[in-house]
C-alpha cells in the first residue's frame, strides 16, 4: 500500500514525471492500491482472529465485484502500457503526437470502463442464483468458483457465459501485449550498438516483468483443472496476483527506474527543507 501510494504521489507532484509512461504507472499503482484494499483487510482480520471469518453472501459478492473489476481493468491497462512502450521504441519521432494527453486519457478510461462492464454482467448473472449452502468457502477471498460452490442452482449457464466474458476481457489485451512486445523485441534486436539495445530494453523491462508475473499466475490459477489435488496449489498462486503483484510492482518500478528514484530524492529533499522552515 505504501509503495503504490508513494508512486501515485510522486507522479502527481513531480513535474518531471508528467509523461505518458508515468501517467499509466500512476494509474496502475492506484489500481493496485484499490485491489489490495478489496482483498487483504478481510484476510488479515481472519488471520488476526486465528480462524475463518464470516462474511455475508452480499459482502462476498461485493468483494468479488471489486476484485473482478480491478483485475479486468489491469489487463487492459497493462495492454495500454505495452502500446505506449511500442510507440516509444518503434515510432519515437511520432511518440508525442500519438501518445498525446487525449489518447492517454482515453486508454485509461477505456481500461476502467471495460472492467466495470464485464463485472456488472457477471454479478447480474450471479444474483440470479439461489444460495443454500454449504456456508463455507475453501479460499482466502471470494473468487468466482468458490462462490458458485455455495449455490444450489444449476451453474452451467453462468459458467459458460462467464468463460466467454473472461475470454473477451483477457484475450484481446493479452494478444495486444504480445504483439507490442513482438515489435519491440524486433526493433531492439535491429539496433546496431550494444548500448543502444540496453537502453531501449531498460525502458520496457520493468513493465515486461510485471506483465509476466500477472498473466503467468492468472493462467496457472484459472486454466489448471479444478481438481481437489490442485486446489491448494491454486490458492498459493492466487496469493501471487492478489498480494505479491501489488507488492512487487512498486519495487520493480522504483528499484529499476532511475527517474523514479531521482523523483523520490527530490520529494524527500523538499520535505526536509520544508520541515526546517
Amino acid at each position: 500500500m505504501v509503495g503504490n501510494i508513494l508512486i501515485v504521489v510522486l507522479v502527481v507532484v513531480d513535474r518531471h514525471l508528467h509523461t505518458p509512461m508515468y501517467f499509466f504507472l500512476g494509474n496502475l499503482s492506484c489500481l493496485e492500491t484499490c485491489s489490495s484494499s478489496s482483498v487483504l483487510p478481510v484476510m488479515l482480520a481472519n488471520l488476526f482472529h486465528g480462524g475463518p471469518g464470516t462474511i455475508s453472501v452480499m459482502g462476498c459478492m461485493a468483494q468479488y465485484y471489486f476484485f473482478g473489476f480491478l483485475a479486468v481493468s489491469e489487463c487492459y491497462l497493462l495492454a495500454a502500457m505495452s502500446y505506449d512502450r511500442y510507440v516509444a521504441i518503434c515510432k519515437p519521432l511520432l511518440y508525442m503526437v500519438l501518445m498525446n494527453g487525449k489518447m492517454c486519457l482515453q486508454l485509461v478510461a477505456g481500461s476502467w470502463v471495460s472492467g466495470s462492464m464485464a463485472i456488472n454482467i457477471t454479478i447480474y448473472l450471479m444474483h440470479q442464483l439461489t444460495f443454500c449452502g454449504p456456508s463455507e468457502i475453501d479460499h482466502f477471498f471470494c473468487d468466482f468458483n468458490p462462490i458458485l460452490k455455495l449455490s444450489c442452482s444449476d451453474t452451467h449457464a453462468i459458467k459458460l457465459l462467464t468463460f466467454f466474458l473472461a475470454a473477451v476481457c483477457s484475450l484481446p489485451p493479452f494478444l495486444l501485449t504480445l504483439t507490442s512486445y513482438g515489435y519491440i523485441i524486433s526493433a531492439i534486436v535491429s539496433i546496431p550498438s550494444t548500448s543502444g539495445r540496453q537502453k531501449a530494453f531498460s525502458t520496457c523491462s520493468s513493465h515486461l516483468i510485471v506483465v509476466s508475473i500477472f498473466y503467468g499466475t492468472i493462467m496457472i490459477v484459472y486454466l489448471l483443472p479444478k481438481t481437489e489435488a490442485l486446489q491448494d496449489l491454486n490458492k498459493v498462486f492466487s496469493i501471487f496476483y492478489t498480494v505479491l503483484t501489488p507488492l512487487f510492482n512498486p519495487l520493480i518500478y522504483s528499484l529499476r527506474n532511475r527517474e523514479v528514484k531521482v523523483a523520490f530524492r527530490r520529494a524527500v529533499a523538499k520535505f526536509c527543507s520544508f520541515e526546517r522552515m
